[in-house]
């Protein structure tokens, strides 16, 4: 995303991608994106598919004590929505429209190191089809996740970590199997949360709360959907579909941040500065929000010579960083079973619950956050 961005303004980028160009667009990966990454591609030319192949939502469910509770997004936001429109898919738009555009994308990159960050020319060096490459170029963009190259190379006494590990993990899979709601479902149960989403009219995706040294084998199809049946449980008898399970993994939990997100040439972007739980469907967009603001500082360098918002990514980022994982850490320590939690704890987060679904003030601020602050 943010080479595209880059060449729409006349800005020359090279992408180095550690994996093969059919690897990264065909790994199944979750998508919900915001109002504003929606928005994004449309208006930058990569919003076809998605227009097509989305899936708008103008609510989620909130469910516990055997009742659903839906928030109106729309209603509560001034009409903003979710689209759900997979990661890979995303990607794969993205690969599409550099390469229409004679971008330069270098697939299974491999042996990558970042040198010289703090002077005026940093340099990539790397090896692809056996030959070795050296990059020099004016900035480095490190988007290669959370155990990508790029933040290690920083001087560990330049940066400060933040890190929470939290005491679940999810046990995921990815069912052929149509979607039991046409809106997600977020359920509190007393057994653990869990969370029905889809990827397509025909795919279903399903969570459950687990600890986070479950083994995906000790979950076969039928428990597994006995135990999601039981967490979603209504008193009017709600049935979940189930369907053949062609995909099943564990996702743990944690939230991460790092500061500052930049040293001398070195911009760190998505989840190699930062961590979220995944409740509140925020990985995906908190990166593009990452980049946005390194598309429009880098054109204004190239444009006006000024350092002025590159000196300023981290700060501008991190208070957008900072409100997104309250938001997160929020909604997991409302939704989920905590192993020392007590009896009062549990009554709490069903207070908490039914004061959220019950007062539009708390409806409001749950679905401002859950369809995108505002850009700065």
């Amino acid at each position: 995303m943010l080479s595209h961005l880059l060449d729409l303004q006349g800005v020359e980028s090279v992408v180095l991608e550690a994996r093969s160009q059919q690897y990264v667009e065909e790994r199944i990966r979750a998508g919900v994106l915001e109002q504003g990454t929606a928005d994004l591609m449309v208006e930058t030319g990569v919003g076809e598919r998605m227009k097509r192949d989305g899936l708008v939502h103008h609510g989620i469910e909130l469910r516990f004590g055997g009742r659903g509770h839906r928030i109106d997004l729309s209603q509560l936001t001034g009409g903003s929505a979710v689209t759900i429109y997979a990661q890979h898919e995303v990607i794969k738009d993205l690969i599409g429209a550099r390469l229409a555009a004679g971008g330069q994308i270098v697939f299974e990159a491999e042996d990558v190191g970042v040198h010289s960050l703090d002077s005026s020319s940093p340099m990539i060096r790397f090896r692809n089809n056996g030959k070795v490459t050296e990059l020099t170029c004016d900035f480095i963009a490190g988007c290669d996740g959370f155990h990508g190259i790029c933040r290690p190379t920083i001087p560990t006494d330049a940066l400060t970590m933040y890190d929470r590990t939290y005491p679940f993990a999810w046990l995921g899979i990815l069912a052929e199997a149509r979607p039991s709601s046409e809106e997600l479902i977020y359920a509190y149960h007393e057994r653990g949360f869990a969370l029905h989403s889809m990827r397509s009219p025909n795919l279903t995706r399903l969570y459950l709360q687990c600890a986070p040294e479950e083994q995906v084998d000790n979950w076969p199809d039928e428990k597994f959907w006995d135990e999601l049946q039981t967490r979603f449980a209504t008193i009017d008898g709600w049935q979940l579909n189930r369907g053949q399970i062609v995909q099943k993994g564990i996702t743990p939990m944690r939230s991460f941040v790092v500061e500052p997100m930049q040293f001398g040439n070195l911009f760190l972007a998505g989840d190699a500065a930062h961590i979220v739980p995944p409740t509140g469907a925020k990985g995906l967009n908190l990166a593009v929000a990452d980049v946005r603001v390194l598309a429009r500082a880098l054109t204004d360098f190239y444009a006006t010579g000024s350092r002025e918002l590159l000196a300023r990514y981290s700060e501008i980022c991190l208070r957008r960083v900072w409100k997104v994982q309250r938001f997160s850490w929020w909604m997991t320590s409302m939704l989920h079973r905590f192993s020392d939690e007590n009896t009062f704890d549990r009554r709490r987060q069903l207070a908490e619950l039914d004061y959220v679904t019950s007062s539009r003030a708390a409806s409001q601020s749950l679905a401002e956050n859950y369809v995108g602050l505002p850009m700065e």
